[in-house]
């Protein structure tokens, strides 16, 4: 069970003693959030810091997750994809399985929560099958600039129930959607098994145990196996890196249950860097181990970010932590965390060699990798931990609770 008071040495007094008196009027409120996952993709991980902590100082705080068949998740993936751009054949089918789903759902799940938090489009149609007797909030995850406008009007039908809704970053605020709307960053929890401080004896343990060499530097992409990701570009970005500087490619991606594409995609990849690429120069991941990712982060010389689209990126804050320099795309949440020159670089998603300069002029140039980093750990203290994420659901909470 992790404690508010944990943080204290990281985030200092002021920030503990600000969520205590932010958690005034809140103690004993019944909060419920659902998702479509326990494990796997930044939701997850961000619901498995802040639901203990949200306990810790008084709130009564639960989460569940959404019960689906296959046929949910192919179609909620599709759903995904469709609201970052998309096209889609938004059925009838489609709609009834994905709103029967929700409503199966409903009938083992008794809501009497002082407020419904849902994460993302999959739980969505749930307030349909209740009588509203509190605030419901719908927390999208999603990149939303420019949606499928046939999905988007569908979806809308649900959202505009809602009491608020919340986005990731300025720029997916939508002026059709009649709700109140807030802006919120996404965090990490220093604390972590990712993100904790780890001894050299347990990253040893840990290589040796993956079997990833450390005689050549290492250039990492941390993600799911994911069109959106990219990770075909990154292995193109890599070939062209090596004929520079002799490296391995590190691919570590785990296979999220609410994501049936995933596999798909490790098969392409692993296809492309056998074709491309010796034997060895690139080492394909999908374990789900967060101590893993910890210590890749830690020991790459570049940590790689090649979103196509991406809804905030939190892979990328987790290396910023660890004082990795990271090359990223100037995409979705990306940006709000890399400031490009100061704590990162940012290039153009589709601009291959703009990523292989960044990369090379990294490795050939300690003291700017040093500088870099110095700087991404500040920006993320600054920004982008767990406490600060806290601090907005209890603002947020007060806000849509004065009403009911």
């Amino acid at each position: 069970m992790k404690h508010l008071m944990d943080y204290r040495e990281i985030v200092g007094d002021k920030v503990i003693h600000d969520i205590y008196q932010k958690a005034k009027g809140l103690c004993g409120k019944r909060i419920i959030h659902f998702n479509s996952t326990y494990m796997g993709g930044g939701v997850a991980e961000i619901l498995n810091s802040l639901v203990p902590l949200m306990n810790d100082i008084g709130i009564d705080a639960g989460w569940r997750i959404i019960r689906g068949n296959p046929d949910l998740f192919n179609i909620t993936k599709k759903f995904h994809n469709a609201l970052q751009g998309d096209k889609i054949h938004l059925t009838q089918i489609k709609k009834d399985l994905y709103i029967q789903a929700n409503e199966e759902f409903s009938v083992y799940t008794h809501i009497d929560h002082d407020c419904v938090i849902i994460h993302d489009p999959q739980p969505l149609p749930l307030i349909s099958f209740y009588k509203k007797t509190q605030p419901w909030i719908w927390r999208c995850h999603v990149d939303i600039t420019n949606p499928s406008k046939e999905l988007w009007e569908f979806l809308k039908r649900f959202i505009l129930k809602y009491d608020l809704a919340i986005v990731s970053n300025e720029s997916y605020l939508k002026k059709d959607l009649y709700v109140e709307q807030r802006v919120v960053y996404p965090v990490i929890d220093p604390l972590s098994p990712k993100n904790m401080e780890l001894p050299p004896r347990v990253i040893t343990k840990y290589l040796k145990k993956f079997k990833i060499p450390t005689d050549k530097p290492l250039l990492t992409q941390i993600s799911r196996f994911d069109k959106w990701k990219d990770p075909e570009g990154v292995i193109e970005i890599f070939k062209k890196v090596k004929r520079k500087v002799d490296c391995r490619l590190v691919l570590c991606g785990s296979m999220a249950t609410d994501d049936p594409e995933g596999m798909v995609i490790y098969k392409k990849v692993e296809k492309k860097a056998n074709k491309l690429l010796e034997k060895g120069d690139v080492i394909l991941i999908t374990s789900e181990n967060n101590i893993l990712v910890n210590i890749l982060q830690r020991i790459s010389a570049v940590i790689i970010q090649k979103s196509i689209r991406e809804g905030f990126g939190l892979v990328v804050s987790e290396a910023l932590w660890k004082r990795r320099p990271v090359v990223a795309s100037n995409v979705g949440g990306i940006p709000l965390q890399i400031k490009d020159g100061y704590n990162g670089f940012l290039v153009d998603p589709f601009d291959y060699d703009g990523f292989v300069d960044r990369i090379l002029e990294i490795m050939k140039h300690k003291s700017l990798a040093e500088e870099l980093g110095k700087n991404a750990y500040k920006s993320v203290k600054e920004k982008f931990l767990i406490t600060r994420l806290l601090c907005d659901y209890l603002d947020i909470l007060k806000h849509v609770l004065r009403y009911y």
